[in-house]
């Protein structure tokens, strides 16, 4: 199955033509075969992304993430609509380790992101559903190299699922920006300590109405518990504000921040320094990913799998044993199949 080739693939310049051009439905249709595991679109898509490696690398690219129920969709869609009076074109795209199993996910904020996905200067993607949260950002990386070269200039990653998604979406975007309610004191503590070292701007939303003053003092407590962790190596020292995305106040000092950053990471060195460093991890991470696909889709492994799990239920062999037997085999099954 994995040989088939599906009907309707153009060559791989037709793509690469289209995507330069700024074609939107050929960029869509090329990040189809970039989420493909089909062998046939496995190759399409590496001499496509090989391509237009050139012409990517031009946007500011801005990882969001937040606690449930923080208006990530309704923040999103004032943001992108903003960007967009200032002349940009927004690419949104989401990490979402869990649409394997929910089909969920940005899919349904597009229909909450409605203005924003009628406008042209506005594209937004659902994440690939992938078993590992390696894969879906890999292809996520390709995909805002894709929209790169398409011409958009800002690239909105979204992270959907939680836990290590937002250290993934931290692996390949410049500024880092973390969406906050008010009644902080409390949300401190379920805040992992590693997302609020991670943000370059923490925005409480939601700062309207009865909520004005509780989110101020929410402002000054996330300022206050920021100043705890050490210096960023950008120089940057993270800013707190408030927001209402919903009457749209404030939007526009977050896209101030960020041009502040720009400009300083850009006059002191370290854009560059990060990206380059984020383009080795990701060659790691596809290293990483190959390799557990090679493993597990070997049919002699698959086969001494199960009967290793059986043997470790019955305690009959250590899952340390069972697993220094399984890398053996892969040597030997390895060496047998690659020749």
């Amino acid at each position: 199955m994995k040989n088939y080739k599906p009907k309707g693939r153009l060559a791989a310049k037709q793509y690469i033509d289209g995507i330069l051009k700024g074609d939107r439905v050929l960029l869509s249709r090329a990040i189809t075969i970039i989420e493909s595991n089909l062998d046939s679109d496995k190759v399409l898509a590496k001499e496509i992304v090989q391509s237009i490696l050139p012409y990517s690398g031009k946007s500011i690219r801005i990882g969001i993430t937040g606690v449930p129920g923080v208006g990530k969709s309704t923040f999103i869609e004032a943001f992108g609509k903003y960007l967009i009076t200032q002349g940009k074109k927004v690419a949104i795209l989401s990490i979402d380790p869990s649409s394997q199993r929910s089909k969920g996910s940005i899919l349904g904020d597009k229909t909450r992101m409605e203005d924003l996905a009628n406008m042209q200067e506005a594209y937004i993607r659902p994440s690939a559903s992938g078993d590992t949260l390696g894969g879906v950002a890999n292809k996520t990386g390709e995909t805002m190299l894709l929209c790169e070269a398409n011409g958009y200039d800002v690239v909105l990653i979204e992270t959907v699922g939680v836990g290590q998604s937002e250290t993934a979406v931290h692996g390949m975007t410049d500024f880092f920006l973390l969406l906050m309610l008010s009644g902080a004191g409390d949300e401190l503590q379920g805040i992992k300590k590693g997302i609020m070292e991670m943000a370059d701007m923490v925005v409480i939303n939601k700062a309207d109405g009865n909520n004005v003053r509780m989110s101020e003092m929410a402002r000054l407590q996330y300022q206050n518990a920021l100043h705890i962790f050490p210096q960023s190596e950008s120089g940057w020292s993270p800013v707190v504000s408030t927001a209402s995305a919903i009457k749209n106040i404030g939007i526009s000092n977050v896209w101030d921040e960020i041009e502040k950053f720009q400009k300083l990471v850009d006059e002191n060195g370290y854009f560059l320094k990060n990206r380059n460093h984020q383009q080795i991890d990701w060659m790691y991470n596809n290293i990483n990913e190959e390799l557990k696909r090679l493993f597990y889709g070997s049919k002699n492994i698959k086969s001494h799998l199960k009967a290793l799990e059986k043997e470790i239920i019955a305690s009959e062999i250590s899952p340390v044993k069972a697993a220094e037997i399984m890398i053996q085999e892969f040597k030997k099954s390895f060496t047998t199949e690659s020749h």
